[in-house]
């Protein structure tokens, strides 16, 4: 793909890949037989592992280009179908899903407290949201494709107004998924360090796509020649816990309808 937000699976982004896949593991739980929507799926990578326990599966992104992509790829699974728009609105009939999923997407909209109003909408009563998104105390730079990234105390805020019911855990990582994230913060402030008045805050996000591209690239190919357990890191090196929040990777909602 094109920038870093999209699935991109060379060695040097496997922890990435695992991080966000791990989501779709947990979400297994929840799809089996179930009539499910995957909410800014990309290609599909994650989606058509959910279509694997699903009655059915549709998928939904921005970009009609890369929803073209995931049809042909996954074209086999005759229970799994790809729609493109923009969410908000949800391109899916009012009560029409079992579960819906959205990992690592809800930090790209404007409008976020729309977007949850309008899973409500499409969700059947007793339906699951499930939702991750990077938690902000442990982002060292800003990232020019997300438009907002949440607090605990925030997303628990939002999700409220519209959820009775709802659980929000943490995603944490094995100790070697939490030096390899310590080491990357280590790149990342060295970088840093020629921005010291922090304008790189302030100017237009779209200035940013292009080095933030290239040093993003570079600080992971550095790290996985630098850290041997790069490439041995998997989806078990991931867990939920509620504890110590604020330290954890990313928040994962579990609402009910």
């Amino acid at each position: 793909m094109a920038d870093r937000e999209r699935p991109s699976f060379e060695d040097s982004n496997n922890v990435t890949v695992q991080r966000c896949f791990y989501a779709y593991e947990v979400a297994e739980t929840y799809v089996k037989g179930k009539k499910t929507a995957d909410i800014g799926c990309a290609d599909g990578y994650g989606t058509q592992y959910l279509a694997s326990f699903t009655a059915s599966t549709v998928g939904v992104d921005y970009s009609e280009e890369t929803v073209a992509e995931a049809r042909k790829k996954h074209a086999a699974k005759t229970n799994l179908t790809f729609k493109s728009g923009s969410v908000p609105p949800i391109p899916l009939e009012s009560e029409s899903v079992d579960v819906l999923t959205a990992f690592q997407f809800i930090e790209h909209i404007h409008d976020r407290p729309g977007f949850i109003k309008e899973v409500y909408r499409v969700l059947k009563p007793g339906g699951v949201f499930l939702c991750s998104t990077p938690n902000i105390k442990m982002s060292i730079a800003r990232n020019p494709f997300h438009v907002h990234e949440y607090t605990f105390d925030e997303m628990n805020d939002e999700i409220n107004k519209v959820f009775g019911n709802f659980t929000i855990k943490g995603v944490q990582g094995s100790d070697r998924v939490n030096k390899y994230y310590a080491d990357n913060a280590k790149w990342a402030k060295k970088i840093l360090r020629l921005d010291p008045l922090g304008l790189h805050k302030l100017i237009p996000a779209s200035w940013l796509v292009a080095p933030y591209n290239f040093l993003t690239t570079l600080m992971r190919k550095n790290l996985k020649e630098s850290n041997t357990d790069t490439l041995q890191i998997t989806t078990a090196d991931f867990f939920l816990t509620d504890k110590n929040l604020d330290q954890t990777w990313d928040i994962f909602v579990i609402a009910h309808k």
